[in-house]
């Protein structure tokens, strides 16, 4: 059987480009069944006091934490698009600064959106004085798709997605490197029932059976084509 090395040679380019991107994709699905199991070793965890002593993101993330101090009303931000069953609303994120120094962001809870005039905000309570809180360390406080720099624009009460750094700069504050999702409650009328962690495992299972099965489908369609070009008679000489 004659071979034809281009063809043949493209097919096992096809196959062990989408072979490895299945283990790559395998890869990422073991990552992150390992980070599930930090969340839910983390949520078992003791609770973690905040105070004057910065804690860097990777060693604070997905725990439970504490805090003492006092809400920074006057620097709040909402963040839009944040859909709770399906109806428009808020999140409201807010300054707390901490009685042993430093402040943090705190993701206070959603907030329905007006339905006639977005950018009326509901109105909700913020607790005055110093008071205790407990939530979640999460790297952010929730990220919306987002075109540009969309609402994410200094000074603007309303935006689309909030930078911890870019936010610690804009207002001076010194901010810990990561966001409270508050989970006590402080009978302020803002909702906190939030989403569980989803690391998306399951789609990169999906990815790695497409890719391994581009890599099949490749090998049967290259033997296939090879077997009818062997079959061909030979052009006849003139």
């Amino acid at each position: 059987m004659k071979v034809r090395w281009l063809p043949a040679l493209l097919v096992l380019l096809i196959v062990a480009v989408t072979v490895r991107l299945g283990f790559w994709q395998r890869d990422r699905a073991h990552q992150k069944e390992a980070l599930q199991a930090h969340i839910t070793q983390f949520e078992q965890a003791p609770v973690r006091h905040l105070g004057a002593q910065p804690f860097t993101l990777q060693e604070i993330e997905f725990h439970r934490v504490r805090a003492t101090g006092q809400f920074m009303p006057d620097k709040v931000v909402y963040l839009d698009n944040r859909p709770y069953r399906d109806q428009p609303g808020f999140y409201v994120v807010m300054p707390f600064r901490l009685t042993q120094g430093g402040d943090v962001l705190v993701n206070r809870g959603w907030l329905p959106r007006n339905a006639s005039e977005r950018t009326t905000i509901a109105p909700y309570l913020t607790p005055s004085g110093e008071i205790e809180i407990e939530g979640i360390a999460r790297a952010d406080a929730s990220r919306a798709f987002e075109l540009g720099q969309g609402g994410s624009a200094a000074h603007q009460l309303i935006r689309q997605n909030l930078d911890v750094s870019a936010y610690a700069s804009e207002t001076g504050l010194p901010l810990q490197p990561f966001v409270i999702q508050q989970s006590s409650d402080t009978h302020d009328g803002l909702v906190r029932d939030w989403p569980a962690p989803n690391t998306g495992v399951e789609r990169n299972y999906g990815y790695m059976f497409q890719w391994w099965g581009i890599a099949f489908a490749a090998i049967v369609l290259g033997l296939y084509a090879a077997r009818r070009s062997a079959k061909k008679p030979p052009a006849p000489h003139v």
